[in-house]
């Protein structure tokens, strides 16, 4: 692994940490007021299922020199764990069955994954295998925040838009493209290449938009991965989940 290679990945594992980190301010409004009000729980448990694939194929069983894949993602799967368990804890009956029930199916899905890879598959077909896994979900969590941009265009607010939210975004997904393209490992670049375009519609949408912070004309909810900043009690009820890097 060249020096540029493991500099990249490092910048990539404190950019990832940071929007991994980032929903602790919903999660410590939950546990104060004991409710999950209108959050979603599917968000965490999703990234929680990216977060486990991704170190998977980080492991150097299944490709070569992507251990900072596996730190980041491994770290990403304990906290995303800790944020499900916690919704759990304090969802509706109903709510708190059908996470229960997706938190269980995650759960199988990577075991299957896992035991597939190794016990029936081998060297270049193993990577394979758990790269195609690990880039569909990684693709599926940065499309995530597509309904937060539309609300951004219809209602020409950014106020459910944070500026340095869509700026880690854009610097986590650029990180981690170019850590794949030095590697060589598409499994890596692909996803993280659609990240950081992303990320940078967020970007160029922010400064379109960016002196209308005020009120939107119309109330919506938008679902996504990582929240960001403490709103009113009213705003946060409108924004369930946010947009969660994935790596």
């Amino acid at each position: 692994m060249n020096v540029l290679h493991f500099i990249f990945g490092i910048f990539g594992n404190a950019t990832g940490l940071f929007l991994f980190l980032a929903p602790t301010i919903t999660f410590k409004r939950i546990i104060k007021s004991k409710s999950t009000e209108q959050f979603s729980g599917i968000p965490y448990v999703m990234t929680l299922l990216n977060c486990l694939l991704s170190a998977w194929y980080g492991l150097p069983i299944v490709s070569k020199d992507n251990i900072p894949v596996t730190v980041i993602n491994g770290t990403g799967a304990a906290i995303e764990t800790i944020y499900v368990l916690i919704f759990i804890i304090y969802a509706p009956k109903k709510e708190k069955a059908k996470i229960s029930g997706l938190f269980a199916f995650v759960l199988s899905v990577f075991s299957a994954v896992a035991l597939v890879s190794i016990l029936a598959l081998h060297g270049s077909t193993r990577k394979l295998f758990c790269g195609l896994a690990a880039t569909i979900f990684s693709i599926i969590m940065y499309a995530s925040p597509l309904s937060i941009m539309r609300m951004v265009i219809k209602t020409k607010s950014v106020e459910y838009m944070p500026f340095f939210l869509s700026l880690f975004v854009f610097l986590c997904g650029t990180s981690w493209f170019v850590f794949g393209l030095l590697g060589h490992d598409p499994f890596v670049a692909i996803p993280n290449g659609f990240g950081c375009g992303l990320g940078a519609v967020q970007l160029i949408l922010y400064f379109i938009y960016r002196n209308n912070k005020g009120e939107p004309k119309e109330k919506s909810t938008a679902n996504g991965v990582v929240e960001m900043g403490e709103e009113s009690p009213q705003k946060d009820k409108q924004l369930n989940g946010s947009q969660h890097e994935q790596v």
